[in-house]
């Protein structure tokens, strides 16, 4: 069940109650000092995974680190998802319709995936985490440059950090590429279990879009799928 909005808001509220906001202004210092206070939390242990992702999408704030602010884009898109998520779903960018809606993969793609997580794995979409490698869109939707990526990589870092999920799944071969390392095709990267950050197992995947153009390999997803099931039915 996804969380009321009234509840989400009320959590923002708390949390900013606690970082001594009282109000809110047009003016950009108050912006500022929004950012600096939730900064200061980035990264602490001590908080609970929602309240440090929150504090996160604060720091992150209306972004202008790289060029991608000047380019079109309308809004960060943050992710989205369980805090606590076992399993968490990383893509490339933001295309139009995330843009538009401030929401990871709900778009044609979008709607595919929500599909493979609740007829392949059997779990809701609020059940897992679901973000980007870079939190803007990139004009014409081009593959995001590696100034973007340096910029906005950390955040996502911060984000499996946070989240410590069991497993990762990188969806195509941006998101394999950038979260790997490596510039090995997907076709030969796919069906493969990594170890990645934290202890957490990433496996590569086409991404849904790709399998928009080329459903004939809906069946190697599938497969991935399957390694994904096996792992997070495996118990410590």
């Amino acid at each position: 069940m996804s969380v009321p909005p009234r509840a989400i808001l009320a959590e923002h509220l708390r949390l900013y109650a606690e970082w001594g906001v009282t109000g809110v202004s047009k003016d950009p210092a108050w912006r500022t000092r929004k950012a600096d206070a939730a900064a200061q939390l980035v990264g602490r242990s001590d908080l609970p995974s929602g309240e440090s992702l929150i504090a996160l999408k604060a720091h992150i704030g209306d972004c202008t680190r790289c060029k991608l602010h000047k380019m079109g884009r309308k809004q960060v898109v943050f992710g989205v998802g369980n805090p606590d998520a076992d399993l968490m779903f990383v893509g490339e960018a933001p295309g139009a319709d995330e843009d538009q809606q401030g929401e990871p993969f709900v778009g044609r793609a979008g709607q595919l995936l929500t599909k493979i997580i609740e007829g392949g794995l059997q779990l809701k979409r609020s059940d897992v985490y679901i973000a980007n490698v870079i939190k803007c869109r990139p004009p014409g939707n081009r593959n995001p440059e590696p100034d973007e990526v340096a910029t906005c990589e950390p955040f996502l870092n911060e984000q499996i950090d946070t989240i410590r999920p069991r497993v990762i799944v990188a969806l195509g071969t941006f998101a394999a590429h950038a979260l790997l390392k490596t510039v090995e095709p997907i076709s030969r990267l796919r069906g493969r279990v990594f170890d990645y950050r934290g202890g957490s197992k990433l496996i590569p995947t086409f991404h849904p879009a790709f399998l928009l153009r080329s459903p004939e390999r809906k069946r190697d997803v599938w497969e991935d799928i399957k390694i994904v099931r096996a792992l997070l039915a495996e118990r410590d």
